[in-house]
Order: structure tokens, then sequence, then C-alpha cells
């Protein structure tokens, strides 16, 4: 079994990776200094329960997929299209308002 340490570090830098951060940017963010936040990347070092809220509060990653890999399954309407492609977008428009519609329908 992969070491805990080595996980959430490699969580971490993808979500650094994805908001094309760097070590340097989100050591800052975090208030520690950027060899700590290496260690953090490479397994080394641990989060603290402050720096683990403040990962989810500055990039939005979720503590329990930053800690355990996995992912809560989206259910609610607004995890859903904050998670929508940019490109699809439209396309969710389309099918809400169709949605809608059907909506009105069934209560007239």
């Amino acid at each position: 079994m992969e070491n805990y340490l080595i996980g959430i570090g490699r969580r971490l830098r993808e979500c650094r990776k994805s908001y094309g951060l760097t070590q340097e940017d989100v050591a800052d963010m975090l208030g520690i200094s950027l060899n700590h936040y290496g260690n953090i990347e490479r397994g080394i070092s641990k989060l603290t329960i402050k720096n683990i809220l403040l990962v989810y509060e500055k990039l939005n990653l979720d503590p329990t997929y930053l800690l355990t890999g996995k992912k809560e399954p989206k259910t609610s309407f607004y995890d859903l299209i904050s998670d929508c492609p940019k490109d699809k977008i439209f396309d969710l428009e389309q099918i809400v308002r169709y949605a809608s519609n059907l909506y009105r329908t069934e209560k007239k």
C-alpha cells in the first residue's frame, strides 16, 4: 500500500499544476517555506489541519479526496454545473431549459 503522505503529496501536486501554480505560489498561500512545501509534495512532511483547510479554501481541493484519494459523488446540481467543461455549458443550459419546460407543462 502506498504511503499515505506520498498520496497526499501527489494529489496536492496534481491540483497545484492544474491551476498553473508553482510550489512557491502554494507555499506562500499556506504561509510555509518553499522547502517545507516541497517536502509535503514528496511525502516527507505532513500538512497541518489548518493547511488542509487552506488548501480547500484556496484551491477548492476536497479534504476527503486530498487525504484518501476517494472522490465523493457529486450530489448537488451546483456541483454538476461547476464541473461542466466550458465548451459544454451551452448544451447544459439547453437541457435545463428543456427540463424546466417539462415541469411547467406538467403543472398546467
